[in-house]
């Protein structure tokens, strides 16, 4: 990959789930030069373009020894990289993610081959594999002038989001939201609107955020999913998620919308 003398490309070089960052200084960015800043035993993808540059990404099994790189959780990156790089970083992860997990055949369990950069075909079956998204929902529960935030078990700090949940087969994505709602906090809501999209390449999904209204019922939570969740006035807010998430920007567009 990348054999062209003289091109330039940008590296997105993963170990895990930690993305390797050039540094100069006091500042980190994505390695920008003509051949691949650290060997791997693993494949090379060409993911995209930037500008004309070729984005390319690959593992590294090994942490780098070398004061010249640093390696970041890709979600931190947010804080160190642009969001033009950050976001490219994002699929360049979820691409190699799917290469990994396609490695063969579902239906037959011959070696797959790869097609295009989203692509895989089986040589056997001929069965095509493409890179895929799981969607889950966000909702921005309305009552009053106040929300509903909630922590989930699944948060690793001590912060309060957005209700949110997995659309399951068969539902659309407004039947997610008032099934999430109902499961999770026992409440009715009406008035469903989408907000926004954002893509989350954690491993590979897609959060997709609705606003709605309370209509009826009592907060009682789901204790396997939730820790604690209550109704929110601007002025009483607790720790809130990070801004790199579509959850902030849907609470910070209330907050500033008084």
């Amino acid at each position: 990959m990348n054999k062209n003398n003289n091109v330039k490309a940008l590296w997105f070089v993963f170990h895990n789930d930690q993305l390797l960052l050039e540094k100069d200084n006091d500042k980190l960015f994505i390695p920008f030069q003509e051949t691949s800043p650290l060997p791997s035993s693993h494949s090379h993808h060409a993911i995209a373009k930037m500008d004309n540059t070729p984005c390319i990404a690959y593992y590294i099994d090994d942490i780098p020894n070398s004061d010249k790189y640093s390696l970041v959780p890709l979600r931190e990156s947010f804080d160190f990289i642009e969001r033009n790089y950050y976001d490219m970083a994002g699929k360049a992860f979820e691409i190699l993610y799917w290469d990994m997990n396609t490695q063969y055949c579902p239906a037959c369990g011959t070696k797959t081959e790869t097609s295009t950069t989203i692509s895989k075909i089986c040589p056997k079956c001929g069965k095509e594999i493409f890179t895929r998204v799981t969607p889950a929902i966000l909702v921005r529960i309305h009552k009053d002038d106040k929300i509903m935030l909630v922590h989930s078990r699944t948060f690793k700090h001590n912060f309060k989001g957005l209700v949110a949940g997995f659309v399951e087969t068969g539902e659309s994505l407004e039947d997610c939201v008032r099934r999430e709602v109902m499961e999770e906090t026992s409440l009715k809501i009406k008035n469903i609107n989408y907000f926004g999209s954002q893509p989350w390449p954690y491993p590979s999904n897609i959060m997709i955020g609705y606003t709605a209204d309370y209509d009826s019922g009592e907060v009682k939570l789901q204790e396997e999913e939730l820790t604690s969740g209550d109704f929110f006035e601007r002025n009483n807010l607790p720790p809130l998620p990070r801004k790199d998430s579509l959850a902030r920007r849907m609470i910070d567009d209330w907050i500033n919308n008084q």
